[in-house]
């Protein structure tokens, strides 16, 4: 066996997009390779058949990224493939393509086009459809004009690229851009007649739409806004015969993540957002049409309804919550691993996936269950969940298992000075040796609310096959371990802080091949912001990767897509209310005691945690004579390091390891 190397991580396969056939005899899903010559990734539909357990590749275009089963044998998808629509969407026209194959070979053809950026469809009949697409209140409507018209308009959209008008907030989304005055808004698709009729107004963006079984009517979850988009969200639902919306929302501020018919009643996840802010763990509740709503869940469940295990391995969507039979299926993150969970309408819940590791997306048929799963050091595969047991269906990656030598995470468990268990984890070098010392890599997870696990984690199988030992934990503010546990609002840089120390101080302790004079640390977003705070509070770790950080909860507050609310409910105070806790908790106040050589990568479209946060660390450690390094990333926003161009990715870890070697080797 090999040791693995940086640009391995070129040849790895990722999955998405998993759907069960209506008949439940194939599954269809999306595979993602990454291009590195053309510095992209190629996306294309697999089909897999359950009956002689064979796969194989049904679209060669390499940007399908989503689809839906028309019928058994036919599956719908949106791309662009014709040189005419290139050419259309180049000038500038709103233009979604969608495509016919069957499950049984052929050439896909093109069957209907939308004058629409469509993000979702659903068929409501043969001539039909649901979509929802991006609305912008600013933009000019094309339809119905002639060939001469529309060119003038898309003349005027070419002009107005220079320019950029801001009357609202949140004004610009992580990896959309600006987004003033854009919101996804519902329309009724008429096929025949190429008309598209608007559900909800230009003010409302819907996050998520479902239809009933006999297409008779649809539940959503919208944000109604004009200039300051407020935190929760409503439910309404949607007669598609009588054309009439109906509110079924709370009448208390209430943020719903997940709404659905279950038989003739609506089930929904949410939280009031109460005591633990934007970051508590949501409730499941049912709703008649009348709007009655009814708890199911159990007071004492406390679990992030949400796949939180981190990995650097991952490319696409996934869907973590479905309907099947009479029962809700949905994904729980507790402690290191996420698993399948159920409810039915009575509130008996159960966990039905018992194996650790990650479930990354999944679907169901009568029962049965196939998902993608990251298990063990594996990367992600196919796997199906049938009568009560777990079986792998596919081995898109199992040369890595069988080529590469990979380090194993030795768990650690350790409590804080005030009781708390804390887990956490150590990696050997590959070829390690008892007789030798080691320098050691400690690496923060983002979120906060986030986990690490036993999972394949490329960055760190990589540091450990260069002779490094790597060391993680979930300190408080980690999700997997209830709301308690998860809320550190205002105590950003203080208990956090406290049980990553202790976790480094018996790491050290347990694992004398580390030498103690070479440490460094690394983490992105929280991650950053912690790695940023440490290096203004100790001078224990030799050297420091700053990746996509928080520096200054003040300017954090004012700039970034979620800053304004984001800011206020995590660190418990507004520049207003009072600025100072807001600067006692940023990094940036200590960066005169700051000693540590840090590199900082940041990309220049990162607007979760903006480019001037990492600017003002990089310059504040530069006036104070730190030697300090700052790589900036164009055309990339906050996913960098997960879903970034392939040779960005790789200059990032070549960047941050050479960061390493420099003073650690």
């Amino acid at each position: 066996m090999e040791k693995l190397k940086l640009k391995d991580m070129i040849k790895y396969k990722s999955l998405s997009g998993i759907k069960y056939s209506p008949d439940g005899r194939n599954i269809g899903f999306i595979l993602h390779e990454m291009d590195e010559a053309n510095n992209k990734y190629l996306s294309n539909i697999y089909i897999y058949n359950l009956k002689n357990q064979k796969f194989f590749k049904l679209t060669s275009g390499n940007k399908e990224g989503n689809f839906i089963f028309k019928d058994d044998k036919t599956l719908l998808f949106s791309t662009i493939r014709d040189e005419e629509d290139k050419k259309r969407k180049e000038k500038g026209e709103k233009l979604t393509c969608y495509y016919e194959i069957s499950i049984e070979g052929g050439e896909a053809n093109k069957v209907f086009e939308i004058l629409l950026d469509v993000s979702e469809i659903e068929i409501i009949d043969q001539d039909t459809f649901i979509v929802k697409a991006l609305y912008d209140s600013y933009a000019p409507n094309l339809e119905g004009l002639t060939d001469e018209e529309k060119n003038k308009e898309l003349e005027k959209i070419k002009e107005e690229k220079d320019y950029e008008v801001i009357d609202e907030i949140p004004f610009w989304q992580n990896g959309k851009g600006y987004s003033n005055k854009k919101r996804n808004r519902l329309y009724i698709f008429d096929k025949k007649s190429k008309t598209v009729k608007p559900i909800t107004d230009e003010y409302t963006n819907v996050e998520k739409f479902k239809l009933n079984n006999d297409k008779s009517e649809t539940v959503i979850i919208g944000n109604t806004f004009k200039d300051k988009m407020e935190l929760g969200s409503k439910l309404y639902i949607y007669s598609i015969k009588e054309n009439h919306l109906k509110d079924l929302s709370m009448k208390k501020t209430f943020n719903y993540s997940f709404a659905d018919f279950l038989q003739e009643d609506i089930i929904f996840a949410g939280s009031d957002m109460d005591k633990f802010g934007i970051n508590k763990n949501d409730h499941i509740y049912m709703t008649d049409k009348a709007g009655n709503n009814r708890i199911l869940t159990d007071k004492n469940f406390d679990y992030s309804l949400k796949n939180s295990v981190g990995s650097d391995t991952r490319y696409g969507n996934y869907n973590n919550i479905k309907i099947d039979g009479g029962y809700l299926y949905f994904t729980t993150t507790e402690y290191d691993s996420s698993y399948i969970n159920r409810i039915d309408k009575d509130g008996n819940h159960e966990r039905v996936t018992k194996e650790k590791g990650a479930v990354d997306g999944f679907d169901l048929y009568e029962g049965n269950i196939v998902f993608i799963g990251l298990r063990e050091n594996k990367l992600q595969e196919l796997y199906e969940f049938k009568n009560n047991k777990e079986t792998q269906l596919t081995k898109f990656n199992q040369w890595l298992v069988e080529n590469k030598k990979l380090s194993t995470p030795e768990k650690i468990t350790f409590e804080t000075d005030d009781g708390i268990k804390i887990e956490g984890w150590v990696m050997k070098p590959i070829d390690f040796d008892d007789n030798k010392k080691y320098p050691g890599i400690l690496n923060i997870h983002g979120g906060p609310k986030a986990a690490y696990g036993e999972v394949f984690f490329h960055e760190m199988q990589y540091w450990a096959n260069e002779g490094y030992v790597v060391f993680f934990c979930n300190p408080r503010g980690s999700d997997g371990r209830g709301n308690e546990f998860a809320d550190i609002r205002g105590k950003f840089g203080d208990v956090d802080y406290k049980d990553i120390m202790k976790f480094t101080d018996v790491v050290l302790d347990k694992h004398s091949c580390i030498d103690k004079n070479k440490l460094g640390v690394t983490g992105g977003s929280y991650g950053g912001f912690m790695t940023n705070w440490i290096i203004g509070q100790t001078d224990r770790f030799k050297t420091a990767a700053s990746q996509r950080s928080i520096s200054n909860w003040i300017s954090k507050f004012n700039t970034t897509d979620i800053g304004y609310y984001f800011v206020e409910d995590q660190q418990a105070s507004t520049p207003w209310k009072n600025m100072g806790k807001l600067w006692d908790q940023s990094p940036l106040k200590f960066a005169d005691k700051v000693k540590t050589p840090t590199l900082f990568i940041h990309s220049e479209e990162d607007y979760r945690c903006w480019l001037a946060e990492g600017l003002q660390m990089f310059t504040a450690l530069k006036y104070h004579g730190v030697e300090s390094r700052l790589c900036l990333f164009r055309d990339e926003n906050h996913e960098l390091s997960r879903s970034g161009k392939p040779k960005h990715r790789i200059r990032r870890l070549k960047e941050i390891t050479e960061w390493f070697d420099k003073y650690l080797k």
